[in-house]
């Protein structure tokens, strides 16, 4: 497959890689990314240890992860690869709705989590979102994700505390907001400020936190104590 190849609109395509034991998966995957004029699909690996190889070699933009695979998971998978390469988006796409699978799949570096209930053709649009720096989680697997930062904010009570890095007043706001699951245009519209604006603090946010994604941080947030969640 060609390594620049161009969308209908002239722009470069997103490269995409699946990664998936079951081959049936990624067929239906591949016939349905195939018709989206902004999306390649560069390549497949059937498990973890595979998905590490395949990924140095092709470069994609995105990996479309599973879980639960032989040799190796894609949680492990996940967090090597954002070791070796921490320009590539995650996206794990799983049947499992395990709180702690959610939970690693975050600290691995993943940028969503949705399963694979979801319709097929929304991964496109999940594709293009990670890549454009949002976080996508299946809705029923939302409230999961607070309940187990709040478990484990209870947990680390007596644990001894750093000093953390100061955020703004209006950087906690966006931060909350994140926590709850919106967007940026969600979050621009509840603040009365832009995209691009909130963009910035998300960016400032991380870099004082020094994560990477916004995911990350909210964990994180929650661990020291920045943020509260009920």
């Amino acid at each position: 497959m060609a390594a620049n190849a161009k969308s209908e609109s002239g722009g470069e395509k997103l490269r995409v890689m699946v990664v998936d034991d079951h081959a049936l998966f990624r067929r239906g995957l591949e016939m349905v990314l195939g018709q989206e004029p902004d999306i390649e699909l560069v390549g497949e690996a059937s498990d973890g240890a595979e998905a590490v190889e395949r990924v140095i070699e092709l470069m994609p933009d995105v990996v479309l992860m599973d879980v639960r695979m032989p040799k190796r998971s894609g949680i492990e998978a996940a967090g090597e690869i954002k070791d070796l390469l921490p320009h590539v988006k995650i996206l794990m796409l799983t049947i499992s709705d395990e709180e702690a699978d959610l939970y690693d799949a975050i600290k691995a570096g993943a940028s969503g989590y949705l399963l694979k209930e979801i319709p097929i053709e929304e991964v496109a649009d999940a594709i293009r979102s990670v890549w454009q720096g949002q976080s996508r989680i299946s809705p029923s697997m939302a409230s999961k994700l607070l309940t187990e930062f709040a478990s484990m904010s209870k947990a680390s009570t007596d644990r001894p505390q750093m000093p953390a890095p100061r955020l703004t007043d209006r950087e906690m706001e966006v931060l909350k907001l994140v926590a709850q699951g919106m967007n940026n245009r969600d979050i621009a519209k509840e603040l009365f400020i832009s995209e691009n604006t909130v963009k910035n603090h998300i960016r400032n946010i991380l870099e004082k936190l020094h994560l990477h994604s916004r995911m990350e941080a909210v964990v994180y947030a929650v661990r020291e104590k920045l943020l509260e969640i009920t």
